[in-house]
């Protein structure tokens, strides 16, 4: 038996490529606009597997293209664009990618924070200007954020890593969350 066929729907990085290529052959599309049915039915014809986004909808037409396909493995965090039972119906496994984007999310979260109380977003503007300036004592003074009390709306991963951020900066963490969440949590959190 050959080296099975990979079908990547869309872009992504080069290393990705590069683990998919030490597994497989590999047929990606490149292309920045979502890529044609056609052209996607005529390579799945053959795939073993595909690598799909959040952008493509896994559904029985995707499937009766592929039917030789064992596993849809899709680059996103949810699976609310695959057919989950149509895919066990016919035998085909599902994965995502679960946590990928939870640091990335709370590192952007607490980079707005910072954006808006020390006024980062104002003050490389001003640089990016070349208007002159001269230092005053309130000149881009902003504010700190040690101390101060940030409310977040569910604990769930995110939420976590956000509370997680804004401790380390001092900050005071209190919560909503639907459930209760584990005391060890809770004790982290102060």
């Amino acid at each position: 038996m050959g080296h099975p066929k990979i079908v990547v729907t869309g872009r992504i990085p080069d290393a990705g490529l590069a683990v998919l290529g030490d597994a497989g052959d590999v047929w990606a599309w490149d292309g920045d606009d979502p890529i044609p049915s056609d052209v996607r039915d005529r390579q799945l014809a053959t795939a073993d597997a595909a690598v799909t986004l959040l952008t493509d909808r896994v559904d029985d037409a995707f499937l009766d293209a592929a039917p030789g396909l064992r596993v849809v493995a899709n680059v996103a965090v949810g699976y609310n664009n695959i057919d989950v039972d149509a895919c066990r119906a016919r035998g085909v496994v599902v994965t995502n990618t679960p946590g990928v984007l939870t640091d990335a999310t709370a590192d952007l979260a607490l980079g707005l924070i910072l954006m808006t109380t020390r006024r980062l977003g104002e003050g490389e503007r001003l640089i990016r200007s070349g208007a002159a300036w001269q230092w005053g004592m309130f000149m881009m003074l902003g504010r700190s954020i040690g101390g101060r009390r940030l409310g977040i709306v569910g604990m769930g991963e995110i939420g976590r890593a956000v509370a997680v951020r804004a401790a380390a900066f001092g900050m005071e963490v209190v919560y909503h969350n639907r459930s209760s969440v584990a005391p060890e949590v809770e004790r982290d959190l102060g």
